[in-house]
């Protein structure tokens, strides 16, 4: 077993005498489901003629509502057995009506963009049979299993960009996160840690690879940054307020490092969740609040952005009295860094489930954004 393998396993136990155990995680009943419905849909002989040859090229980039298309009929047949589209649906002529509707379902299914247009990221998904989905829930069904869960923990899924809070077999909380980048090469990694601090108002100290490949060309190109966004420089003691060729160069080099204080712009929004790791990732708010909106969101150099920072407070804070809303997001605004301990640690589960089914009869894909499915 890999020593990253013996690590989490060692994580665990300590977690499970801590916390109490939980064999079977909420999710998995969903997908042991899923499961016997894709064997099923595998067999199927109308099923399997379905996708029996690929859809024909979109003939352009994307296929819009209105437009027709060669691919018409196959895309209607693989809809209805997949259950997004009426089997007696009528054969169309153009891209509209219900089998836009069922195409919308269709990407709300697999973590696309939802807006009924076919494009290369949609076609491929519709190209992929159910035999392989059948593979990737036996291999997703197979990493939950792996686990024995704590019965109060927080659960972040990457490739679906969400975190889910449970208390028990309860989810207790859902909310859009947003992960390390695939692009830029900057991945949230995968563990099992035990949250036990909070920060309010915490200083953003800039990790030094941050600092030298992007900070410090920025701050040459465009000084008056460093101001506007209340940056500082920072070591052996001393804090320096003031943007020099010669504290740049001292950051090069490792003799200072750059951070950001606390305040509005502060990149770790009003609040940090700390789980002490070998990789220094952590959860945050973050004032960059649009891209959530983003059915896609891998932005991060790794560390977990939160969409609703106060209700995670309020969770991990286990729903303490004297932590009440408002005193959150006081203590989020008060500009003034405070470390407060949580009452009891709660273990976070970073893991990579490229198929979920937590909605009854509905199983959900996400795109192997880390192409870590295709290593199992």
């Amino acid at each position: 077993m890999p020593s990253r393998q013996r690590r989490l396993c060692l994580a665990w136990l300590v977690g499970l005498l801590m916390h109490g155990l939980v064999w079977a995680h909420p999710l998995q009943a969903g997908l042991e489901a899923a499961l016997a419905h894709y064997r099923r849909l595998s067999v199927d002989a109308a099923v399997h003629s379905a996708w029996a040859e690929p859809l024909p090229p979109l003939g352009a980039r994307k296929l819009e509502p209105g437009k027709p298309w060669a691919g018409l009929p196959l895309l209607a047949r693989r809809l209805a057995a997949l259950g997004d589209l009426a089997p007696e649906a009528p054969p169309p002529a153009r891209y509209e009506g219900e089998l836009v509707a069922a195409v919308t379902r269709f990407q709300h299914r697999h973590g696309l963009e939802a807006d009924g247009v076919i494009g290369k990221d949609t076609l491929a998904a519709l190209n992929v049979p159910p035999a392989a989905r059948l593979r990737q829930i036996e291999l997703n069904l197979e990493r939950l299993r792996r686990l024995p869960f704590a019965s109060r923990h927080l659960l972040v899924n990457v490739p679906e960009f969400v975190l889910r809070a449970y208390a028990g077999e309860k989810e207790r909380l859902r909310m859009k996160i947003i992960v390390g980048s695939a692009r830029n090469r900057t991945p949230t990694p995968l563990m099992v840690e035990e949250m036990r601090t909070l920060e309010f108002s915490p200083y953003w100290n800039v990790p030094p690879s941050i600092a030298r490949k992007e900070l410090v060309p920025r701050l040459r190109r465009d000084p008056g940054y460093f101001a506007d966004e209340g940056f500082e420089f920072h070591g052996a003691g001393v804090t320096l307020a003031t943007l020099t060729e010669e504290n740049l160069a001292a950051v090069s080099q490792g003799r200072l490092h750059l951070r950001q204080r606390p305040g509005p712009k502060n990149a770790l929004g009003g609040i940090k969740f700390v789980f002490p790791n070998h990789d220094n990732i952590y959860m945050h708010h973050t004032p960059a609040v649009r891209l959530f909106a983003k059915a896609r969101r891998d932005f991060s150099h790794g560390c977990i952005r939160v969409e609703e920072p106060v209700a995670l407070a309020r969770f991990v804070l286990n729903d303490d009295p004297l932590w009440d809303e408002d005193r959150i997001r006081e203590a989020m605004q008060a500009g003034q860094t405070r470390t407060v301990k949580l009452p009891e640690p709660v273990p976070v589960i970073i893991a990579y489930l490229t198929a979920v089914a937590d909605e009854p009869e509905t199983v959900r894909f996400f795109p192997d954004i880390y192409g870590l499915d295709t290593l199992e």
